[in-house]
């Protein structure tokens, strides 16, 4: 029989309506919103951008909306349930409310791909834009063994080791300091995507959006998986549910700005940058916004200028990314799921000290050697599977707590949280079977880890008088 925690007990353990486990409650709403695009805006589209392109060529503005109408369903069911059950946990803690421990674990540990791995992937794109700043202020560049991903002409990438080891310590810092900086590097970012949609859109070219389409339907699907990952960290603010101020409302509220104000962004730097070069000029290039920028300004200072945003961007991704990565993992070891190290308050600085600096060191390790495209799709179609359990749990919550608090109710239930799942499916399928494959050892992995040692820690079950937290089977 499953295990299942009820909403009550998430929140009275994480004192989520007043002072939140040791943590302290300041991020206002502004800050939130910062949060969350600074989670989201980052490698996806100063990088991945030119991977998007190369899959679906000037279609690529229709698979940023397909992207963003799966995250836009799936938003209104991360809502709902950021507002009823406002504790760190997020996805995983839905859905240890409703579909139960075995699920929330193997969700728990899909969000290693979507935290964790991706803090990975967003770092490595970090070295591309490093060296067009450095070209740009000083003519020149970290060589290419220590500053591109394996595959690339890279050994070991040492400027996502940096950028990560940089973040951790600010972190550990404390999450006053985390957001203030989070969200002055928010303003910088889109501040530099405007300026680069303004540049652009000064050589537009109609004659670049044909053939519009192509690669076909199959193009479009596949580019849509790839602009995906330009979208993933939205559900990060649910992380942050006991740092808030007001949760219930605040949550909620930042979700649906971040998703309007990113999908708009997102859907205008894609037409500038095809309607400024050809989607096969344009195509798997590294940096291809600094590129774009130097064309039409004829000059390496407008692409300098671009190259610094997207330095302050990805690392503002790796910040955010890496503070839901530890959030997770303090509320799995709350629960007695992983070790209980991770759930360690520093009475000093209110924040996870030691859980930072092993997430740190542990994804510095990818970050340095791993190929981007092979984390980029894990990291996907992980997000992918738990956005799909996420409206699977909001539909679960409405039968089994109908009467639970909600601040925000998901519109046309359960039509929507139905379509986001169908769309997450859709998705999934367009990552393909060489990602499919690796997923399914990712998850065979994470159940042998839960049999072996969450299940037989777990405090659920020690609370529950079967057996010993240390000795459950």
């Amino acid at each position: 029989m499953q295990r299942i925690k009820s909403p009550d007990v998430l929140v009275a353990e994480s004192g989520a309506d007043l002072e939140g486990h040791g943590l302290k409650r300041t991020m206002g709403l502004f800050q939130l919103v910062c949060f969350g695009v600074g989670a989201i805006v980052g490698t996806g589209i100063f990088v991945g951008l030119s991977d998007s392109v190369a899959e679906a060529g000037p279609a690529v503005v229709v698979s940023f909306i397909l992207a963003a109408i799966t995250c836009i369903f799936t938003a209104f069911s991360f809502a709902e349930l950021g507002g009823a059950i406002p504790v760190s946990g997020s996805s995983y803690s839905f859905a240890y409310a409703t579909l139960g421990e075995r699920i929330a674990f193997l969700v728990g540990w899909c969000l290693l791909l979507e935290y964790g791995i991706s803090v990975s992937a967003v770092a490595v794109g970090w070295g591309q834009y490093l060296n067009e700043l450095l070209n740009s202020l000083v003519g020149w560049q970290l060589p290419a063994a220590l500053s591109s991903p394996p595959g690339d002409g890279g050994v070991v990438n040492i400027p996502a080791v940096v950028v990560i080891l940089l973040a951790a310590l600010l972190l550990v810092r404390g999450i006053r300091e985390s957001a203030r900086a989070t969200a002055v590097m928010a303003v910088v970012k889109i501040a530099v995507l405007i300026l680069f949609c303004a540049i652009a859109f000064t050589a537009f070219d109609s004659e670049n959006l044909s053939p519009f389409a192509a690669h076909g339907l199959m193009g479009v699907t596949s580019g849509a998986s790839v602009a995906f990952f330009s979208y993933i960290g939205f559900d990060a603010i649910t992380t942050a549910g006991e740092e808030v101020k007001n949760p219930r409302k605040n949550i909620p509220l930042a979700i649906m700005i971040c998703i309007g104000v990113v999908t708009l962004l997102y859907c205008l730097v894609a037409v500038a940058a095809i309607g400024a070069m050809s989607a096969a000029d344009v195509a798997s290039k590294p940096a291809a916004l600094s590129l774009i920028v130097n064309k039409v300004t004829d000059s390496t200072l407008g692409g300098g200028i671009i190259a610094f945003g997207a330095v302050v961007a990805i690392a503002s991704v790796v910040l955010a990314v890496m503070y839901g990565q530890t959030r997770i993992l303090m509320s799995m070891s709350r629960d007695g799921l992983i070790p209980r190290v991770f759930e360690r308050i520093s009475p000093k600085t209110s924040t996870p000290v030691a859980n930072t600096w092993i997430v740190a060191c542990l994804f510095a390790i990818p970050a340095a050697v791993v190929p981007l495209d092979v984390v980029m799709n894990l990291t996907t179609i992980g997000t992918l599977a738990i956005m799909a359990v996420v409206n699977i749990a909001v539909i679960a919550l409405r039968r089994s707590n109908p009467d639970l608090q909600r601040s925000f109710r998901v519109p046309l239930f359960p039509v929507l949280p139905v379509l986001g799942v169908l769309f997450c499916l859709y998705l999934i399928y367009g990552t393909g079977w060489r990602t499919w494959l690796q997923f399914g050892a990712f998850l065979v992995v994470g159940a042998l880890v839960y049999t072996l040692y969450g299940r037989r820690h777990s405090r659920l079950g020690a609370a529950e008088g079967k057996l010993p937290a240390d000795t459950a089977v």
